[in-house]
């Protein structure tokens, strides 16, 4: 066992896991299966081929336990991987918490956030199944970057609609982008017929991720030689996203840790899911049992406000339909700093764990996320990415109520993603110009009835 005052927890290169982890086989109870919207019967193969290779699609309704990462994917992932994890030891002294807090740092990756780790052996399996280019929507923009970046290894194309609102406060992301290979729009756009139903509805709009969503599996669809890439949501997303969460169980072996509390930021889930589904398998075997909870935004509150339903992927009605905890398909939340953060339904896999009691989640206000996100920066050295504030500010909660109580608890967060590019953010905070947003149940039930109700009959 290693000393747990240490700073740093590392893994050797060859001590990095070479299987994700499906928590689809050790779910206490099956998870709802996707329909599709025709005919009210679970998709098959078939009905996902004009998007995703068979590899992916197979991977999506997999209930081994474990998946083979394969080498190729393994060679590009040794750039960043096995990536470090911290103990936050200035930020507990500044709180003067006996709590233990741990992060696992993401940042490190090319794009700078976690997804990569799912960038990657997407575009690998849509390279391999002879695919030349693919499509995707992105938020603040750390998806876009990340899949750039995998089409690049793999002599990819790659077309990104980006969602308005993060176009406009994060230039700089689009011109990463551009540096890595993609081709970046701002959605809703003129290019396709969903971005212009949207554009006829309101000229103005500040576009979402279901929107971009329509935009890029539209332009997907058309052409046989384009695949559509999902940066979150579906079952093989948040499978691959697991190495976060396996690399973090033998580092806290290293030095002889177990959480007591699992935080993560959540928005479509990857990287919730993928720090937590491997803790979730260790406390279903008995081994260990942490508390698990979702942080999400209280302008976006898909999980804590939400209605547990049938609906659509996207705003135009595009997608399979997926039980999950949703908005509504047509919601378009403000335009708050966390543009990762802002989709209108939680994945169907986090959804069915919260529905059955397995995790918990909260919402945070932006202002209570930002004040978290720097006193981190201004403690660790780290500028985190709006996104993982929102689980820095849900430990920071939980580690001041153990100086209340005298509990030396053990908390672990994902650090997802580094600020760098998200500095007008933390711009409007310093000066503030962040205010935050909140939804009354009500209206939020209204909203969502008004959405569910154009589904098909078949749901």
């Amino acid at each position: 066992m290693g000393d747990p005052q240490q700073h740093k927890i590392l893994l050797d290169e060859d001590e990095m896991p070479t299987r994700w982890y499906n928590v689809l086989a050790d779910l206490p109870s099956p998870a709802p299966p996707v329909l599709h919207p025709g005919t009210g019967q679970p998709v098959g193969p078939e009905d996902l081929a004009p998007l995703f290779p068979m590899d992916l699609i197979l991977q999506e309704v997999s209930t081994e336990q474990y998946v083979e990462i394969p080498p190729e994917v393994l060679d590009v992932y040794r750039l960043w991987r096995p990536s470090p994890l911290y103990r936050a030891h200035r930020l507990e002294r500044a709180l003067g918490t006996p709590a233990r807090i741990y992060y696992k740092y993401e940042g490190v990756s090319p794009a700078g956030s976690h997804k990569p780790n799912t960038s990657v052996p997407q575009a690998f399996y849509n390279a391999k199944a002879g695919v030349r280019r693919l499509t995707t929507e992105t938020g603040a923009g750390q998806w876009g970057t990340a899949l750039a970046f995998a089409c690049a290894q793999f002599d990819m194309e790659c077309e990104i609609w980006q969602v308005r609102a993060s176009y406009d406060q994060k230039p700089y992301r689009k011109i990463m982008m551009e540096v890595f290979g993609g081709t970046v729009h701002p959605s809703p756009s003129d290019l396709t017929e969903a971005g212009r139903t949207i554009l006829a509805r309101d000229p103005d709009s500040t576009g979402s991720l279901g929107i971009a969503i329509s935009e890029a599996v539209e332009m997907a669809a058309q052409d046989p030689a384009t695949n559509y890439a999902l940066g979150s949501v579906l079952n093989h997303v948040l499978l691959h996203q697991t190495i976060i969460g396996e690399e973090a169980l033998l580092q806290l072996a290293k030095i002889g840790e177990t959480p007591d509390l699992l935080v993560g930021c959540t928005g479509g889930g990857s990287n919730f899911g993928g720090l937590a589904f491997p803790f979730l398998r260790e406390k279903w075997a008995g081994r260990m049992s942490p508390t698990v909870r979702a942080v999400e935004p209280a302008a976006c509150p898909s999980l804590t406000q939400g209605t547990y339903a049938y609906d659509f992927g996207d705003t135009l009605g595009m997608t399979p339909l997926m039980k999950m905890h949703t908005l509504g398909h047509d919601f378009v939340p403000d335009p708050i700093h966390a543009g990762g953060l802002r989709y209108h339904g939680m994945s169907p896999l986090i959804s069915h764990l919260y529905e059955t009691g397995e995790i918990e989640a909260v919402a945070k206000p932006q202002t209570e996320c930002f004040a978290g996100g720097v006193l981190f920066a201004r403690t660790e050295g780290i500028v985190p990415a709006p996104e993982p504030t929102h689980a820095i500010a849900a430990a920071v909660e939980e580690a001041q109520r153990c100086v209340e109580t005298g509990e030396e608890k053990v908390i672990l967060t994902a650090l997802c993603g580094h600020g760098h590019l998200d500095l007008a953010a933390y711009d409007a905070y310093l000066a503030g110009d962040v205010t935050d947003h909140a939804f009354e149940d009500d209206d939020i039930q209204a909203s969502v009835a008004e959405a569910l109700s154009k589904l098909p009959t078949v749901v």
